[in-house]
């Protein structure tokens, strides 16, 4: 009997090749568009709207010859991902929305739909692969890396589980974008040479103060800036030793307290919340010979401090600290144990090299400690920990 394998097209060439891949291997494919916004506050005009995603994705259906359906999932977005931010930008904390949306939603609400309408398996077209093995007398499923290490998409999957896994399949994990837009445009996809989606997942391109103002006030303040050589704390690579306490990891961990350090008001902003450690953009204060970078925020206060150049010091922490209910294990068999620390390789954004770090288990959550420097670690982001290429774990960075 054959597999029924439920695609997510989104009316791009990833979802549609992937879905052709599948009727190939001879599955029962059908595809299902979602859509999951329909506020266009804050959105660039210029962008593609999900009409166009919609009639791509049906041109797609048609072409490959499969069944293809509609679920409006906007309510559960909205409540379950975008509030979410709202909630964590009100904080001071900058939240990734596309690796919550592949947790609340493509794997979830859209798996849900997927089921409703006989689904054996859901589909995606991320750059990332599966393994199933057994361990114990259970099956268990590793998420591992794409092959295209330039569009490897595992670590927006890295809140996912193994239950969400077990039902999902990832068709072009072993192909290279530019082999999965040869094989689109031979097969005559009208998908094959469109551009690939930016901004938040299902929303588009926005311009974010905007799109934040729906929920957050504007609220002038002030912005400080701290002197590169004002005295901040760095530390030595490959620092500290065997000898570590939590005392010291938490100081390693702690964000620079700038409000204890003299700094000069170089002009306002409109809000705090609305910027990020490490934003360039939107700052818009001249006269210096290197641009002004956010290296930290003070919501309660309504203080941003700022610092010229990327190479200063206040952009820059030797680790980050994941609290204990915000830890999340895709490799729950791997989880540690209190006081156990671990070598791992670990990534803070999308894209970024992975670090060599430390991982130190204790009661109060993880304690990451990196072997170099690390640029921009926002609170509200997610921490990922891969051994290899393969997504252990990951929680969202407290400080």
């Amino acid at each position: 009997m054959k597999r029924r394998v439920v695609v997510g097209l989104s009316g791009g060439v990833d979802s549609s090749v992937a879905a052709w891949i599948l009727k190939e291997q001879g599955n029962d494919v059908r595809g299902l568009f979602m859509r999951n916004w329909h506020d266009t506050t804050g959105l660039i005009q210029s962008e593609c709207h999900w009409e166009d995603d919609l009639m791509f994705a049906e041109m797609v259906a048609r072409k490959i010859g499969i069944p293809f359906h509609f679920v409006d999932l906007s309510d559960q977005y909205r409540e379950r991902v975008v509030e979410y931010m709202f909630s964590e930008y009100e904080k001071g904390r900058t939240p990734n929305p596309d690796v919550l949306c592949n947790k609340e939603i493509k794997f979830d609400s859209f798996a849900e739909e997927a089921r409703r309408i006989g689904g054996d398996f859901v589909a995606t077209g991320h750059y990332c692969r599966k393994e199933q093995f057994e361990k114990d007398g259970k099956t268990l499923y590793r998420l591992l890396a794409g092959t295209d290490e330039n569009k490897d998409q595992s670590y927006f999957l890295c809140q996912i589980s193994q239950e969400q896994l077990a039902f999902s399949m990832f068709p072009i994990g072993d192909l290279k974008k530019p082999e999965v837009r040869r094989i689109a445009d031979k097969i005559g996809l009208a998908t094959a040479h469109r551009k690939d989606s930016q901004g938040i997942c299902f929303v588009g391109k926005v311009h974010l103060p905007t799109f934040l103002q729906q929920k957050l006030k504007a609220k002038e303040g002030k912005i400080v800036e701290i002197a590169s050589e004002s005295g901040i704390r760095t530390w030595d690579p490959g620092f500290p030793g065997e000898n570590v306490t939590e005392a010291l990891l938490m100081e390693m961990t702690e964000n620079h307290k700038f409000e204890n350090i003299p700094g000069k008001i170089a002009g306002t902003h409109n809000g705090a919340h609305f910027f990020t450690i490490g934003q360039r953009k939107g700052i818009n204060i001249g006269g210096y010979k290197e641009p002004l970078f956010v290296i930290g925020t003070d919501v309660r206060s309504n203080i941003l401090y700022v610092g010229e150049g990327q190479s200063h010091p206040g952009l820059y922490r030797k680790g980050l600290f994941i609290r204990r209910d915000e830890i999340h294990w895709i490799r729950r068999d791997l989880k540690m144990k209190n006081e156990e620390s671990r070598e791992y390789l670990v990534r803070i954004r999308y894209r970024q090299p992975l670090q060599k770090a430390k991982l130190y288990m204790t009661g109060r959550g993880i304690y990451i400690i990196f072997n170099k420097l690390q640029r921009g670690i926002s609170p509200g982001q997610f921490a990922a920990w891969y051994e290899g290429d393969e997504v252990l774990g990951s929680g969202v960075i407290s400080n």
